[in-house]
């Protein structure tokens, strides 16, 4: 199952209070006090992982609870620390914090880590009130509450190049002919249901990537059809790939319908470089060239059936990913 978007509850965990205690010695009457600070609480912490590609995994635990810090011992030791909790989650997940609305964390890099809520302060023992002044403090600070809240994890494709077009424009097939990406391939529309990504090799040790995004349709950028679950995604892509019917009799009208939804969601993403292609051209025999010839984007003809035509549509868009 692909999971895209989820909400948590994050819970770090409290301080431990610090220790009241004294020596308590053999031949030193008046030892003194010796109480430890107690630990902090265990934090929460977000780490993204490369081989990761949904959320599956975050939307089954709703709640994250990380341990309470130890309280503090006698002899001055200070309590051992809650552990923390470690969410591993796809590169391209944004978290965000559902009450403030404030971005937590982007996640773009393997590894990277970044702590969502910190635990609270163990604390401090009575050993630490001691002065000349006082020399037998009987009170200890209390761990302080560790950082809660509700957080939206929205995982955004991370990809080269997004496939742009309607459904049954043909961007499954490409990806499945060019990649060794499998998506599920029907003749009828919204077959595609979620991101499929596709490493496309352009030389022995280079490639870019590929997504497979579901089908847009006038309105998505209001949330129809797949709306805003196709839409997100596209943000990510340093590339889109526009891929229009090779049967459509206005192709200019398709293409600025499928810009106008873009720019209705985001205007930048209007700002990305664009690529169109005309597809399916192992299905055409009269077609209009003026019609394609006067959308300044549109680029070649394509049949991934044939095969026509794709060895150069991966020639270019490795030449335009190198310039972006």
């Amino acid at each position: 199952m692909f999971v895209d978007y989820t909400k948590v509850e994050l819970h770090a965990g409290k301080g431990g209070p610090g220790c009241v205690s004294f020596r308590r010695e053999k031949y030193i009457p008046k030892g003194g006090p010796d109480g430890g600070n107690g630990g902090r609480g265990g934090n929460i912490i977000v780490q993204g992982d490369s081989n990761l590609h949904t959320l599956q995994d975050v939307r089954y635990s709703r709640i994250y609870t990380a341990k309470n810090g130890t309280p503090g011992l006698s002899s001055m030791k200070t309590g051992k620390d809650g552990e923390d909790i470690i969410i591993r989650v796809p590169l391209g997940t944004l978290i965000r914090n559902v009450t403030s609305g404030m971005v937590a964390a982007d996640m773009v890099e393997d590894g990277d880590e970044v702590v969502i809520c910190k635990g609270g302060i163990g604390g401090k023992g009575n050993i630490n009130f001691k002065s000349s002044t006082h020399q037998t403090p009987r009170y200890a600070q209390p761990g302080t509450e560790g950082e809660t809240g509700e957080f939206e994890f929205e995982l955004k494709v991370l990809a080269d190049v997004g496939l742009v077009g309607l459904p049954n424009a043909g961007k499954s097939t490409l990806l499945s002919v060019l990649s060794k990406a499998r998506p599920k391939i029907a003749d009828y529309p919204f077959t595609t249901l979620e991101p499929h990504l596709g490493i496309v090799k352009t030389g022995e040790y280079q490639s870019f990537l590929m997504a497979d995004i579901p089908g847009l349709i006038e309105g998505a950028s209001k949330g129809k059809g797949l709306g805003h679950q196709f839409l997100r995604h596209i943000e990510r892509n340093r590339l889109l790939l526009y891929l229009i019917d090779g049967n459509e009799e206005e192709p200019s009208n398709v293409f600025n319908a499928l810009k106008n939804e873009l720019k209705t969601y985001n205007e930048a993403l209007l700002l990305k470089p664009i690529v169109l292609v005309r597809t399916k051209g192992d299905t055409l025999n009269d077609v209009d060239e003026t019609k394609w010839e006067s959308i300044p984007e549109y680029l070649m003809e394509i049949s991934s059936v044939s095969q026509t035509g794709l060895t150069e549509l991966v020639r270019e868009i490795a030449n335009r990913l190198n310039d972006v």
